[in-house]
C-alpha cells in the first residue's frame, strides 16, 4: 500500500513535468546551446570540433541543472500556495511517503532531462564517452534534485531556496580549484588568516559533494573516464540523496500546515 502511494505521487510528478512542457522548454534551450556551439566551431581556427563538443557539453550540463532545479522549486511552491499539499495529506498520507514520492518523481524528471541532454553528445562524441558522460549527468542531476526538494521544504520561498541551490552548485563545482589555490597561495602563506581559510575550505570539501568529478567535458574530447570512478560517483550520489531526502522529510514533519 505504501509503495503504491509513493509510485502514484511519483507518476503525477512526472506527468506534471510533461504537461507543463518542461521537456520542450529544455529542448528549445538545448537548441540554442547547440547553435552557439556551432557558431564557436566556425570561429575556431584549430581544434574546432573539440571546442564545439566542450562548449556544448558544459553549457548543456549547466542548462540541465538550471531548468531542473527551477522546475522543482516552482512546482513545490505552486503546490504550497494552491493548498494542494493540504488536500493530498488529508487522505491519510504519511508525510514521509509524500517526500519519497516527490523525490522519486523528480528523479525520473531528472532522468528524462539527462536523456535529452545526452542525444546531441551521441552525435558529437564517441559512443562510450557519451554514455559515461550521460550516466554521470544523471547522478549529478539526482543530487541537485534532492537538494532542491530539501531547500524548498526548508525555506518555503522561491528566492532564498533558488539562491541556496545555485550557490551550492557553483561552490561544489569550484571547490576543488579553490582548494588547490588555497594550498599554494602566491602571497600570505603561513599566516593566521591563510590557515583559517584553508581549514574552512577543507571542512567544506568534507561536506559538499565533489560535483566537479561528475560529467567531465574531458571525457568527450579524448580523456576516457574509468568505470570505477563513475561507480564512486554513484556511491557518493546515493549517500547525498539519502541524507538530503531524510533531512527534507525531517523538516517537513516539523512544519505546521
Amino acid at each position: 500500500m505504501a509503495n503504491t502511494r509513493i509510485v502514484t505521487i511519483a507518476r503525477f510528478t512526472l506527468l506534471e513535468a510533461v504537461r507543463t512542457r518542461l521537456p520542450w522548454l529544455f529542448i528549445i534551450l538545448l537548441g540554442l546551446v547547440l547553435g552557439t556551439a556551432y557558431f564557436i566551431q566556425q570561429l575556431a581556427i584549430t581544434e574546432s570540433a573539440r571546442m564545439q563538443i566542450a562548449f556544448s557539453a558544459a553549457a548543456t550540463r549547466f542548462a540541465a541543472v538550471f531548468v531542473l532545479s527551477l522546475h522543482i522549486l516552482t512546482s513545490m511552491v505552486r503546490e504550497f500556495n494552491d493548498k494542494g499539499l493540504e488536500l493530498t495529506l488529508s487522505f491519510d498520507l504519511p508525510r514521509s511517503h509524500f517526500i519519497l514520492g516527490r523525490l522519486l518523481g523528480f528523479t525520473l524528471v531528472a532522468l528524462l532531462v539527462a536523456l535529452i541532454a545526452l542525444l546531441p553528445q551521441l552525435l558529437l562524441a564517441p559512443l562510450t564517452a557519451a554514455l559515461q558522460w550521460g550516466l554521470s549527468l544523471v547522478l549529478e542531476l539526482s543530487i541537485m534534485t534532492a537538494l532542491s526538494l530539501f531547500c524548498i521544504v526548508t525555506f518555503k520561498q522561491l528566492t532564498p531556496a533558488a539562491s541556496f541551490v545555485f550557490g551550492f552548485y557553483l561552490l561544489a563545482r569550484a571547490l576543488t580549484a579553490i582548494r588547490i589555490m588555497s594550498d599554494t597561495p602566491l602571497v600570505g602563506a603561513g599566516t593566521l588568516s591563510h590557515q583559517i581559510i584553508s581549514l574552512l575550505i577543507d571542512m567544506l570539501s568534507l561536506v559538499l559533494p565533489a560535483l566537479d568529478q561528475y560529467a567531465h567535458t574531458d571525457w568527450l574530447i579524448g580523456q576516457a573516464a574509468s568505470w570505477s570512478g563513475i561507480g564512486a560517483n554513484a556511491l557518493q550520489a546515493a549517500i547525498y540523496i539519502a541524507l538530503l531526502g531524510a533531512a527534507a522529510a525531517f523538516d517537513f514533519y516539523r512544519r505546521n500546515l
